[in-house]
């Protein structure tokens, strides 16, 4: 399996004839076992909505955590290895769905310096970063891209060719940094120790920052603000799923992918395994009593979606051109803003203007917000 992206590289013409579906590319961090959760739930969607068209899908892997204990060089000496890329989560909503996405590992490794073209990877972790450029290059429109992780596969693809994406990227959706004014530390003291204050920018802070000093379209979710990345905020992405009963409502395929990844099963026969039914519906107990959220907003509106509450007090996700006239719009958007300073060490102030190349997540209501999404997300993972 020396060079997994083989059988995947040539990309069908077809995906990029589906004019109502919008073009997408997927970087996560997505592990087996889990890293974070999330990552694998959150998965899911690349397969299951209907209005985008996700052309490939990147594994964002840091080496440090392959390991039984991790050892990178800020992040938490995590024992709780060791773990590879989300190959098996991958495999098995392909097989769930019955649908093939591209995939490909990109750079374990982290970037020398901002400029870094990682031009001596091992054939393997260069895949993730050929699969992009390969991407882009075919594309006959600009193409959506959104990032869970570092920003090193993107970061690498621009110090290689940046013309390439100027041209070829519609925006960036980073899911990555803090929104701090003044970079104030807060109340989580592991955050304010680590370089960003955030786990996605200190995972590879020269990626970060190199991203932030280009010209690209980029739309910045801070994944924390300035009580760290467990903390609502304002500009940041965060909130809990208060009650994850819903897992046993889902098509039972998914109860037992999901069950597959939370516990974390050893299971050798992964696609099997998918067929052992509605395993939370018959009783198995979920492993998690309330579950934490960073991804959401993001693929709301890179879907150009808006949350409203309409006149009987339901939450629903609408496009701009189909809201009713007593629908009221729940604040959960993007706003052009100017970096206005970019620290070595992945923090980074900003202010609000009326036009630039970056934005910026915001919510008016932070309550509200994660009123509806514990709504509407459990909604949207009934209705595949």
């Amino acid at each position: 399996m020396h060079r997994l992206i083989v059988c995947f590289l040539v990309i069908p013409m077809l995906c990029f004839g589906q004019r109502n579906k919008k073009p997408m590319v997927v970087i996560t961090d997505c592990y087996h076992p889990y890293q974070d959760p999330g990552d694998n739930l959150d998965l899911i969607l690349s397969f299951a909505l209907d209005d985008v068209e996700v052309l490939g899908i990147i594994l964002d892997i840091t080496d440090a955590f392959r390991k039984d204990t991790a050892d990178h060089p800020t992040l938490w000496k995590d024992p709780r290895g060791p773990r590879e890329a989300g190959i098996i989560p991958i495999e098995q909503l392909s097989y769930i769905f019955n649908k093939k996405i591209p995939y490909a590992v990109g750079p374990m490794s982290l970037m020398k310096n901002e400029t870094d073209k990682m031009l001596s990877l091992p054939a393997y972790q260069n895949d993730g970063v050929e699969l992009l450029l390969d991407i882009l290059r075919k594309a006959n429109e600009p193409i959506e891209i959104l990032s869970f992780g570092s920003a090193r596969v993107l970061a690498v693809g621009y110090n290689r060719e940046p013309e390439l994406l100027r041209k070829k990227v519609q925006r960036i959706h980073l899911s990555a940094g803090t929104a701090s004014k003044n970079h104030e530390l807060g109340k989580d003291a592991g955050a304010n120790m680590i370089p960003g204050g955030e786990w996605n920018v200190a995972l590879d802070v020269f990626a970060f920052n190199r991203l932030l000093s280009t010209s690209l379209p980029i739309a910045i979710y801070p994944c924390a603000g300035k009580d760290g990345g467990f903390v609502m905020d304002r500009n940041n992405t965060y909130f809990t799923l208060h009650d994850m009963r819903f897992l046993k409502d889902l098509k039972p395929e998914l109860q037992a992918y999901l069950h597959y990844a939370f516990e974390p099963s050893k299971r050798h026969d992964f696609l099997k395994a998918m067929e052992d039914g509605p395993v939370y519906a018959k009783g198995q107990k979920i492993q998690f009593d309330t579950f934490h959220v960073w991804e959401s907003s993001i693929w709301l509106l890179a879907r150009e979606l808006e949350i409203v509450k309409n006149k009987s007090g339901k939450y629903e996700l609408k496009k701009k051109e189909h809201q009713k006239s007593d629908d009221t719009v729940v604040s959960n958007e993007l706003r052009p803003v100017s970096i206005t300073e970019l620290r070595k060490d992945g923090r980074f102030q900003f202010e609000y203007v009326d036009a630039s190349n970056f934005s910026i997540f915001y919510r008016e209501d932070i309550h509200e917000s994660e009123k509806a999404l514990n709504q509407i997300f459990p909604e949207l993972l009934r209705s595949f």
